[in-house]
């Protein structure tokens, strides 16, 4: 039997008061293996909550979250970051690059925590720079780069590892238009050669990219047709 990569059942996540914050209200969501995935909405309405319950960065209030059938929520907190290394990158809005490493290096850092052998590393670092167009740039700084050539950076870190599940935090958010669409074809690419994304975004021409569209309001999840 193949499992979801991603299912919530029923989720929802409280803050304390006063007064008490629903951030998610009943959430349930099922998202296959080679997905593409966008979840828009606008600020308040509960996209980094989602994003932070998706990345094992924070537990849901009540309900079940599981990740290719494993329940996660008994999970000790080193057990969650052993996922995170291992089934789940980042691509966020800010890069969150090491400014005084390489770009080879950057790429390099997932895989001393995934279990990727010594040997392979390098290897396997250099491809996916390839695959993102970043060859002629494995020796720069971060700092050198344009915005485009830094969230490459970003999205070639994430998937170095070969994770189950790719989460992009407002992936576009710091780029402008054309640089945006070049981010987003590579997206459409790599979604095409099998990878499961999920994109939250407040930007609707962002979020209509993706194959399937989710919309989130007040905490609640609706499917957009």
């Amino acid at each position: 039997m193949t499992h979801p990569i991603v299912e919530l059942r029923d989720v929802t996540r409280s803050f304390p008061g006063p007064p008490e914050v629903q951030a998610l209200k009943g959430a349930s969501l099922r998202i296959d293996a080679g997905e593409y995935v966008s979840i828009v909405g606008p600020s308040g309405s509960g996209k980094s909550t989602m994003l932070n319950i998706l990345g094992l960065l924070d537990r849901p209030s009540v309900g079940e979250y599981r990740i290719e059938g494993h329940l996660t929520g008994d999970l000790t907190e080193d057990q969650r970051a052993a996922v995170r290394a291992h089934r789940i990158g980042f691509v966020f809005q800010s890069f969150h690059l090491m400014a005084r490493r390489t770009v080879l290096d950057n790429v390099l850092m997932p895989m001393l925590y995934s279990g990727v052998p010594r040997a392979e590393r390098e290897v396997r670092a250099r491809q996916v720079l390839d695959r993102v167009g970043l060859r002629h740039r494995v020796g720069f700084l971060p700092g050198t780069l344009s915005g485009g050539e830094r969230q490459r950076v970003a999205v070639a870190r994430a998937v170095v590892s070969r994770p189950s599940l790719v989460l992009a935090d407002e992936p576009t958010g710091n780029l402008d238009a054309n640089t945006t669409g070049g981010v987003l074809d590579l997206f459409d690419e790599l979604n095409a050669e099998g990878l499961t994304l999920v994109v939250i975004t407040h930007d609707p021409a962002v979020a209509a990219r993706a194959r399937r569209r989710i919309r989130i309001a007040d905490g609640r999840l609706q499917e957009v047709a």
